[in-house]
């Protein structure tokens, strides 16, 4: 989950008389005021950096890019953390995943989930460059262009995989354990966000609204796909967050706000971060209509704030297995160089006070369903939304 933040450029101009005040006070640091010293320290760690990169620049025996440098530093600086959630982006890879966010991307057209030898595919969209060469749900990406993903976050590897219209991307597949290469012409592709449809279920009519991801703008597709099959006649509303791993923050809110009129949704605190409680923005469905919220264990970060609200505030009856277990959430924190920081920044807590992530960057408890159901991938049913749709009637 993440949230936006924008920033202004701050200019710190240290004035002689500082020095002069540095050299009366004894010449080091710690006898400095704690702004002073804070600017002259981290100056003092600046100009390090900037000549450890100088030197390498002029004296290594092989010519380097000082760009790669800069942005193989800061990916080694976030990797340090051991936070699985926190992530460096150079620039071109920020482009990507902006666009991403936005519900749209340049890449091949489907959905993945990490796995320890890489990416497992979940969903591939129709006419998308991924369904045209063949890919399937359950094959497991290994390499791109040549290069082993194994052991990558998913961030890393998806921004591998997508770039420019018209570009190739080379795939090392494996589908039931068999390798190929598979050569894909990236396209521009646009991530159908909400999949509504009318079911029925012992003679009702029920709302099936499936949401792929928390992007810009999801909550009023939500809510118009919801209020649209209601209006058909539909008894309840069958939320399914399955495969969904999150996105932004006030997206969430805003999507529980279509279930829950008024109230708390989720609090988030962080060390640096004032504490703040997210509330019902107003215009929810009626509280009479039955809701389901149907999860697995790739429902995550976002998913879970709206399927723990959800439960928390008893509006809707939680169907399916355990979810990921996500408590933290990142920010955005761009760079001047173009690229980004996506750093966890602190905890969430859902509306009863509990934290599913383990207090930490860590998996923790996650949701727990109030009905457990799971799909049986060797069968064309849907056995998880057969029980979801029965809660619902």
């Amino acid at each position: 989950m993440r949230r936006r933040r924008s920033f202004l450029p701050v200019l710190v101009i240290l004035l002689p008389v500082v020095l002069a005040a540095g050299i009366w006070l004894g010449g080091h640091p710690d006898a400095l005021p704690d702004p002073v010293r804070d600017a002259l320290v981290a100056d003092s760690d600046g100009r390090i950096y900037e000549q450890a990169i100088d030197t390498i620049e002029r004296d290594y025996y092989r010519e380097v890019d000082r760009k790669q440098l800069l942005d193989k530093s800061l990916e080694q600086a976030v990797g340090s953390l051991d936070d699985r959630f926190s992530h460096y982006f150079a620039p071109r890879d920020y482009d990507d995943f902006q666009e991403a966010t936005e519900g749209r991307f340049e890449g091949v057209g489907m959905t993945v989930e990490e796995i320890e030898r890489g990416l497992r595919v979940l969903t591939v969209y129709d006419g998308s460059p991924a369904d045209r060469g063949g890919l399937k749900p359950g094959d497991v990406i290994t390499r791109v262009d040549g290069r082993s993903i194994a052991g990558a976050s998913s961030e890393e590897s998806t921004t591998k995989i997508k770039g420019p219209a018209g570009t190739p991307v080379r795939l090392t597949v494996r589908t039931e354990g068999k390798p190929r290469d598979v050569t894909l012409r990236r396209a521009e592709v646009e991530i159908p966000v909400v999949r509504a449809k009318m079911r029925r279920e012992a003679g009702q009519k029920i709302a099936h609204v499936r949401l792929a991801g928390f992007t810009s703008g999801a909550h009023g597709e939500v809510g118009a796909a919801v209020r649209r099959l209601l209006d058909r006649g539909a008894g309840g509303v069958v939320l399914d967050l399955r495969d969904n791993g999150g996105g932004l923050l006030n997206e969430a809110v805003l999507v529980s706000s279509v279930f829950i009129p008024d109230g708390k949704i989720v609090t988030t605190k962080g060390r640096s971060r004032p504490t703040q409680v997210y509330e019902a923005t107003g215009g929810a469905i009626d509280a009479d209509i039955p809701v389901v919220v149907l999860v697995n264990d790739r429902s995550a970060s976002a998913s879970e704030i709206v399927t723990g609200a959800l439960q928390d505030r008893d509006r809707a009856t939680v169907v399916g297995t355990r979810t990921f277990g996500k408590g933290v959430f990142q920010e955005i924190e761009p760079l001047p160089n173009g690229g980004a920081l996506d750093i966890t920044v602190g905890e969430y807590f859902l509306p009863s006070g509990r934290n599913l992530g383990g207090g930490g960057v860590s998996r923790g408890a996650g949701v727990e369903p109030d009905v457990q159901a799971e799909d049986d991938p060797d069968t064309q049913r849907d056995e998880a939304l057969l029980v979801a749709l029965r809660e619902a009637a």
